[in-house]
């Protein structure tokens, strides 16, 4: 199995890329599932309902959240009826939607994705993502049930999403981190044959500040004070990821590939089979 997975899509530029470029990008890399963090495609902040149907619509298999998941208010009730969304495993007991879902993909192979938020140099205190990601780990051994397992870990620190990896290594697929909006080039298959990258990146305009329009971040760098919004980077973006292969049999990756596609970064993509 081909599963593709794409950071954080920011802004209008983002969408844009996804909308035009994710059909060809899908035919070419061979994809049979598709995942895309999907938490700053409003204006940098959240996911409407119907950004979100554009993106299911340009391919997307499953849109993840992160700590921006309810930022959009529509979300609250649109996630309820979208099982193509999910929001953190631990964001809290009594939030909409799921953590986790199982998925198919067009050949009937089953696919479980999982999203759960870091605790370290983050805003808000959430709940242990180590225990909630190993309840569903548990409930789910790779290989039974799933073909293929993705974990993906929403978090500011390095170490911790390192930590998430090791933990889940040889208990999935795949785990990859989001929520830096910097891509990693650290894509590696870990000892016990979990697929894994620090950061994917996002999908957005890198000609910015971690997607933002430059002269406002800036100046509150230079100065200390703010003089408007944050407004998300409108240039060409490149859409940032990581394409994983695994083995139907034990759900163990086989291969790993950084994607880079469009956009300013270095071009990123396996060779041609």
């Amino acid at each position: 199995m081909r599963t593709l997975f794409l950071g954080d899509i920011m802004g209008r530029a983002g969408r844009n890329a996804i909308s035009e470029r994710l059909p060809a990008l899908r035919t070419r890399l061979r994809v049979d599932f598709c995942v895309v963090n999907g938490e700053n495609a409003s204006s940098g902040v959240g996911l409407s309902g119907p950004h979100a149907k554009d993106m299911l619509e340009s391919g997307v298999d499953c849109l993840t959240l992160g700590d921006h998941a309810f930022d959009q208010k529509d979300m609250l009730s649109f996630i309820e009826n979208e099982p193509r969304i999910l929001r953190p495993l631990n964001f809290a007991k009594q939030a909409p939607g799921r953590g986790h879902r199982l998925y198919s993909d067009a050949r009937g192979r089953k696919i479980l994705v999982l999203q759960v938020l870091g605790q370290v140099f983050m805003k808000r205190a959430f709940d242990d993502p180590f225990s909630a990601v190993d309840a569903v780990l548990r409930a789910h051994p790779l290989g039974g049930q799933a073909q293929m397992i993705l974990v993906d870990m929403h978090c500011e620190a390095t170490s911790e999403k390192m930590g998430m990896g090791h933990y889940c290594d040889g208990r999935a697929s795949l785990v990859v981190g989001t929520h830096t909006h910097v891509p990693t080039g650290d894509a590696q298959i870990l000892p016990s044959g979990t697929g894994y990258l620090t950061d994917a990146g996002m999908c957005g305009d890198y000609n910015s500040v971690i997607g933002m329009e430059k002269t406002e971040p800036m100046r509150r760098f230079v100065t200390g004070m703010g003089k408007t919004r944050f407004q998300p980077a409108l240039g060409e973006a490149t859409l940032s990821g990581v394409l994983v292969e695994t083995d139907d049999r034990t759900g163990k990756a086989t291969a790993i590939h950084m994607i880079r596609d469009g956009g300013r970064l270095q071009a990123s993509a396996p060779s041609a089979p």
